[in-house]
């Protein structure tokens, strides 16, 4: 099987549109909060109620709830209802993804700074 390319090709994907790019914009701004990144980080194991999340990210359960919203909102996120308890599971794991690129790409440059500093 050939390992896929990172590169862009040219004649593979027209331009985005203004709305598209409005749209990867938007995902991004949900993307930016830390709290966010937390929560959909403590679904990866699978379905937790709201409690638990509020427990295991040390946030207010309103807090939690409020991120969770947005979330939701945003299809990163699905929920079912269980008596009084809502339980989230992740709706698109392909956000790991993208965190796992710009690790990468942060660790990179840190290496690539620190050999220029060392060269000073």
């Amino acid at each position: 099987m050939k390992p896929r390319r990172l590169t862009r090709e040219p004649e593979a994907k027209q331009p985005m549109t203004a709305e598209q790019l409005a749209l990867v914009a938007e995902r991004f701004k949900v993307l930016a909060e830390p709290v966010r990144l937390r929560l959909l980080q403590a679904l990866m194991p699978g379905e937790r109620p709201v409690g638990e999340l509020a427990e295991l990210t040390g946030l207010s359960q309103a807090n939690v709830s409020k991120h969770l919203q947005l979330l939701l909102a945003h299809d990163l996120v699905a929920r079912r209802k269980e008596g009084l308890f809502v339980y989230y599971h992740l709706a698109d794991e392909t956000v790991f993804q993208l965190c796992e690129l710009v690790c990468r790409r942060l660790e990179s440059s840190t290496r690539e700074r620190q050999r220029r500093l060392a060269w000073r």
